[in-house]
């Protein structure tokens, strides 16, 4: 299969494919601390729906600082819409945005009358309500739950009662009600359909600063044992690849950064070309990361998902052991990023109440649980929608290495 996708590879035509594409570029908006991740799911429905990939992109930001470069933001928004523009031919993009990005795309929209020209459709994920459609442009504002009031005046605005705040970005319903709006039709499908060759790149996003850090990320197929198959240099800004994957296939990611423990990435297979992978890691000391305590004889693992966590519906088993309570994972406290590690180094597990540190970040929760670091760590998923995943890796210690496991949110 990766012969197959080499090959398959050095055929493609020299020139982009998209070109003078009758469909409009799509720009994601990400909010407070988060990045393209949040889209991912939708850009590969987007793409099964007939988008080429190269024509979906997410515009990130260092969202703390937000107050302080909103110009640079902006300017930032023009260049990539001019560069779009020139590279499809089209006359105008789509604009999606989530949360705090909802803050910056309608800033953007009402600050000029060109910039809002150059864009055809607007969509307002979960964030700030208004007055009448930003800079004119049609707009879709869907809302999850909360204040069932709230509304962009003038606007569609479809209401999602029974999803979460960052679930009205990944989910099925919010992509049918986008879809419908950006093609003026229902999609054909929202099935993430495998493909034969899937073209993987991303970026290392280096917290608190969202800056990438150079280094390398080495790639390993875990599906039958763990074989090296790429080592991908990463730029200053943090991008890497593209590479040619498996659909089929597990891969394990490492972020190997000079003065720095080794970051593994654990991911589902990719069963799409993917352009918004996203290593987030940090530098040591820094963040959260300083908030975790680490050992040679325990694993500590952060999970992530981009749909909140709810332990109320959800099951997240580690080496057999349900951890999701109502302490530390309530669906008000929206989590959608789960460290689990041994606090204290004492190899007791503790989940009466929630590492109070780390629970106290937006959208995270921490929970003291000992992993040791002996062989292999088993992590299984019960999602609420009744789907299974499961990922079994090395109990790597956390004195020398971080672990992220990514779960899907579909």
């Amino acid at each position: 299969m990766l012969l197959l996708a080499l090959l398959v590879s050095s055929l493609l035509p020299s020139l982009p494919a998209y070109a003078s594409t009758p469909l409009r570029p799509v720009i994601f908006v990400h909010g407070s601390a988060g990045s393209a991740a949040q889209f991912e799911t939708q850009a590969k429905r987007l793409a099964a729906n007939g988008y080429p990939i190269e024509i979906i992109e997410a515009h990130e930001y260092d969202s703390p600082n937000i107050a302080t470069i909103l110009p640079e933001v902006y300017a930032g928004l023009d260049a990539r819409i001019s560069r779009l523009l020139a590279d499809t031919g089209a006359t105008q993009v789509d604009l999606i945005a989530h949360s705090l990005g909802t803050f910056v795309s309608q800033g953007y929209l009402n600050s000029s009358p060109s910039r809002a020209g150059r864009v055809a459709h607007y969509v307002n994920l979960d964030g700030r309500t208004a007055a009448a459609p930003p800079g004119g442009v049609d707009t879709l504002a869907i809302w999850g739950e909360g204040d069932a009031t709230r509304a962009v005046i003038g606007a569609r605005n479809v209401s999602l009662p029974d999803q979460s705040h960052t679930q009205t970005v990944s989910s099925v319903e919010s992509f049918r009600a986008v879809f419908r709006f950006l093609r003026d039709r229902d999609p054909r499908t929202t099935a993430v359909v495998p493909t034969a060759v899937a073209r993987v790149s991303g970026r290392a996003v280096i917290f608190p600063s969202n800056v990438g850090a150079g280094g390398v990320v080495k790639i390993f197929d875990v599906t039958l044992g763990r074989f090296l198959r790429h080592t991908v240099e990463v730029a200053a800004d943090g991008s890497f690849g593209p590479v040619p994957l498996s659909p089929h296939a597990r891969y394990e990611f490492v972020l190997v950064r000079p003065g720095t423990p080794d970051h593994h990435f654990y991911f589902q297979p990719f069963l799409r070309s993917d352009s918004f992978v996203r290593l987030l890691a940090g530098r040591p000391g820094e963040g959260v990361g300083a908030l975790i305590e680490t050992s040679p004889a325990h694993t500590a693992l952060t999970l992530n998902r981009q749909k909140e966590w709810w332990a109320s519906a959800d099951k997240l088993y580690v080496n057999g052991r349900q951890i999701l309570n109502e302490a530390n994972a309530p669906r008000a406290k929206r989590v959608i990023g789960v460290f689990a590690f041994d606090k204290n180094s004492d190899r007791v597990t503790d989940l009466t109440a929630p590492l109070p540190d780390i629970y106290a970040q937006t959208f995270l929760t921490g929970m003291d649980v000992y992993i040791p670091a002996r062989a292999f760590v088993s992590v299984v998923v019960a999602n609420r929608d009744g789907r299974w995943e499961s990922t079994i890796l090395p109990a790597w210690p956390s004195d020398q290495h971080r672990v992220t496991i990514n779960v899907n949110d579909y």
